[in-house]
């Protein structure tokens, strides 16, 4: 059979639709050219770095070079909106996080929809975040720090990443929960909110452990809690939000691929199969662990866990953030 005919019957199967080249990439084996994995931030943030930990393994597991291209620009909606217009072939990833696949759902008017324009390829690791403090606040732990907070209501300040990020959006649930009044502080990326924390110039943060064990290994702030269930490896003595006294409090942030919505099960497949040969590997856990990063298990590393996690991320932040009328700058 030749490929003018494959074509022929693609067209004649009712799919004229899809590009012709979607069905001749299904047709022959995949994949036969490089890859792109458009990356929604700069070079040398945190979703860079995991894509470029992941693509010389992905480069073995698929027998092709892996392009990296960062595409910056509203909160990562450019990125993925470029991914939601290419070919459904397989050859154009997605590298997303919470803010591309979460809450830029609800903070801005895309052009797409960000559950249903898109296929999940696996879920490739997340962090946990931490409540950390100016090393002067008149507070030991979490609980004397809500009894500080609440006794100076609207005058403790936080900072975040900026308008949307999972710092600002979990402070906002930190307010709801604990009942007290916090003024947000945006900055245009964590490091130079980490710089006035440890200046005192603001008072508390909710972000990475990247972010916050550097310097409370220096002794240039507090960390009261880590939030999630179990405690981090690289900071055993700082106890979980669980143990702390604000149970269920949790917050990460975490990355995925995702491929155009149509993009055919087979290749899908091939591209998770790739994934999870290369998160198997020790070098690759040991630098992701090094980063601060969790792997995640074996059974939530397949396209549906991916989904099913994302849908239950948008079901638990979406209502936070349209609560607090948050809009993308």
């Amino acid at each position: 059979m030749t490929l003018d005919r494959r074509r022929l019957l693609c067209l004649v199967a009712g799919v004229a639709a899809v590009p012709a080249t979607t069905c001749l990439a299904s047709a022959q084996t995949y994949p036969v050219r490089p890859i792109t994995i458009v990356v929604p931030y700069t070079a040398g943030g945190p979703g860079d770095t995991v894509a470029r930990v992941l693509v010389e393994r992905l480069k073995e597991a698929l027998g092709q070079p892996l392009v990296i291209e960062n595409v910056t620009g509203a909160n990562g909606s450019i990125a993925v909106g470029r991914v939601a217009r290419a070919a459904p072939d397989g050859y154009t990833l997605s590298l997303g996080a919470w803010n591309t696949h979460v809450s830029n759902g609800v903070l801005y008017a895309l052009p797409y929809d960000v559950m249903n324009d898109f296929e999940p390829v696996a879920l490739l690791a997340s962090f946990s975040s931490m409540v950390a403090v100016r090393r002067t606040v008149p507070a030991n732990d979490l609980k004397e720090f809500i009894t500080w907070l609440k006794a100076n209501p609207g005058k403790v300040s936080q900072g975040s990443p900026g308008i949307g990020s999972v710092g600002h959006v979990a402070g906002i649930y930190f307010q709801n929960r604990v009942g007290a009044q916090i003024q947000h502080v945006p900055y245009r990326g964590s490091a130079p909110a980490m710089q006035d924390l440890v200046a005192g110039q603001i008072d508390m943060m909710i972000d990475a452990p990247a972010v916050v064990l550097p310097q409370l290994r220096a002794g240039a702030i507090k960390a009261f809690a880590v939030l999630k269930k179990t405690r981090l490896p690289q900071a055993a003595d700082v106890p979980t939000v669980d143990e702390a006294g604000l149970p269920g409090f949790y917050a990460s942030n975490w990355f995925g691929f995702w491929v155009p919505k149509g993009t055919p099960k087979d290749i899908v497949a091939t591209l998770n199969a790739a994934v999870v040969r290369t998160l198997a590997d020790p070098a690759l856990r040991q630098r992701f662990g090094d980063l601060g990063y969790e792997v995640p298990s074996p059974n939530q590393q397949t396209p549906e866990a991916l989904g099913a996690f994302q849908r239950a991320e948008i079901e638990k932040w979406w209502p936070i953030i349209r609560a607090a009328n948050i809009k993308g700058e």
